[in-house]
Order: C-alpha cells, then structure tokens, then sequence
C-alpha cells in the first residue's frame, strides 16, 4: 500500500493507495507543494482517504439531492450509520469516481471509476477537497471561495459568485499596487490560530494555477459587485455573514458541520473588517479598494 501525506492549511492529510494508480505527482500535481516527508508525520491525521478501485456502495442510501458547482456535480446521499456516498461528475455528466466518508469525514473511501486519467484526477482532487472541507469544519477552519491577494504581510479576500469579477480585481490589485502577490484564486483555507483568522494557500485554486504552500494573517474580507461607478463601505456583521455563508463550503443538511462553519465565520468577521466593493474593472477600484481596507476604515 502507497501512503502520501500532506499539510493543508495546518491541518495533516493522508491519501493510501490500494489499487494500482499514477504517482502522485501526475494524479495529485497540485498538492505537490504540501507533500511531507515521512519523518513529519507525527500527529493523527485530519483525515484519512482510501484509494480503492475495487470499492462499490452496497448500502442503502437516501437521496438528499444533486447539486452543481462551477459545472460540477455532485451527487449527495445519506448511508445508514449517517455518513455520506458521493458521486463526483464533470461539466460534462460523466461520473468520475466516488467518495464514501463517515459522519465526521475523517474517515474516507474513493473509488475512481473514469477511464481517462483527467477524469480520474478530477475525481481524487475533488473527492479531498470535499473531505477536507467538511473534517475541519470543526476545527475552526473554513474553505472559502475568494481570490487572495497579499499586500504587506497580509491576505486580503476578494468573494463573489463565479464570474463576476474577484479574479479580475485581485489582477488589478496585482498589476497597480506595488508590492503584491497572488495566494490563491479560488478555494483558499481561513483557520481561527491563537485567537486570530489566518489565511493559507491550498491545492485548489480553480482555473489559476496557483497552489502556494504559504499562510498570512487575514487584512480583510470584501464582498465584490459589478457597478457602474467605484465605491466601498464596511459591512454589519450579520449582513456580512450573511453574505459569506453562500461562499463557505458548507452542507446545510447537515447541522454540525453547518452550525460550524457558522461559528467559524462570526469569529472571523468579529475580529477583522468586511466590506462591500461596487465597481469597475479598473486601477483606480483596486486603490480605492486597498487604501480603505489597508486602515480598516
């Protein structure tokens, strides 16, 4: 059996291979920057997924429903000891593999059942990043969908729906401010560390290749929106949680893991700024942006 382990977001991961598979530098890539040697696994993993082709689901399952993702879909049903049977398909419908996790997600089985070999890295990157998500829930630690941008030792979030515009901001912030760079584009880890919201790169970054193994406190939150002029105001912490629920990675059918992710997102907007950023795709928003949110004003 081929053990690998990880770090993500402080947090170890481990993935075991049962059945014959690619290295996992060309099934996992983006994980390669968090890969540990074997002499740092010290403490009891997060999670532990189990690769293993052979497996089939032969327990009865209850539908709690098909839900869509940036083109993905997922298949999501309850097994009788309240843990969880995933099917995991591409924009194109076809099934790519299978996850089977326990009620907690730190105990995990995949099945990669494509025949192409980007389908069935598309199911295991998947499949983790799931498990991931819903394991540290508990543990005070959030995945959010944000573009991050790092100016002055510090991670700034840039939320909105798919295609609106955060990617496109951070850019802007990249290309006019000096001093910045990139943390992740699409599913970064916020984690409460000793009372305080740290933000950390992560093997899921969407269409950006983007998977850095770095972490810096969190400056601020902004909620992005396309408007026909530049403006910025700071939000009420119920109206920001409100907005931030819907970019968590979250499972409202189930109440732990939802009333978690609650928890972990009101500490975080009580102990930094979010606002709201109506604008232009254009240098002046990511000043206007940055010299508000720089102060906290």
């Amino acid at each position: 059996m081929r053990v690998t382990s990880y770090r993500v977001g402080g947090h170890l991961l481990q993935v075991r291979y049962l059945s014959e598979e690619q290295p996992d530098e060309v099934l996992l890539p983006s994980f390669e920057p968090f890969r540990l040697q074997e002499s740092e696994e010290e403490e009891v993993p997060l999670l532990t997924l189990t690769v293993d082709n052979g497996y089939r689901c032969e327990e009865e399952k209850d539908e709690i429903g098909q839900f869509d993702e940036t083109g993905n879909n997922y298949g999501v049903y309850q097994l009788p000891d309240e843990g969880y049977f995933i099917e995991i398909s591409n924009p194109e419908r076809t099934l790519c593999g299978v996850l089977r996790a326990d009620r907690t997600f730190s105990h995990c089985t995949a099945a990669l059942v494509a025949d192409a070999l980007r389908d069935r890295a598309f199911a295991l990157n998947n499949a983790l990043m799931m498990a991931y998500a819903f394991a540290a829930a508990d543990k005070d630690t959030v995945l959010l969908h944000a573009s991050v941008i790092r100016k002055d030792g510090r991670g700034y979030l840039m939320t909105a729906p798919s295609g609106t515009g955060k990617s496109t901001h951070t850019f802007l912030w990249y290309k006019n401010i000096p001093g910045c760079d990139l943390m992740n584009d699409d599913n970064p880890v916020v984690r409460i560390v000793d009372g305080q919201p740290v933000i950390y790169g992560t093997p899921w970054s969407g269409k950006t290749p983007c998977y850095r193994n770095i972490e810096a406190p969190v400056g601020a939150l902004v909620r992005i929106q396309q408007r026909p002029k530049n403006e910025i105001r700071r939000m009420a912490p119920v109206e920001a949680l409100v907005e931030l629920l819907p970019a968590s990675s979250n499972m409202k059918w189930d109440k732990r893991i939802y009333l978690h992710v609650c928890d972990t997102l009101a500490a975080i907007i009580s102990r930094v700024p979010v606002y709201e950023l109506g604008c232009l795709p254009d240098a002046d928003a990511a000043w206007l942006c940055y010299n508000t949110v720089k102060d906290g004003k």
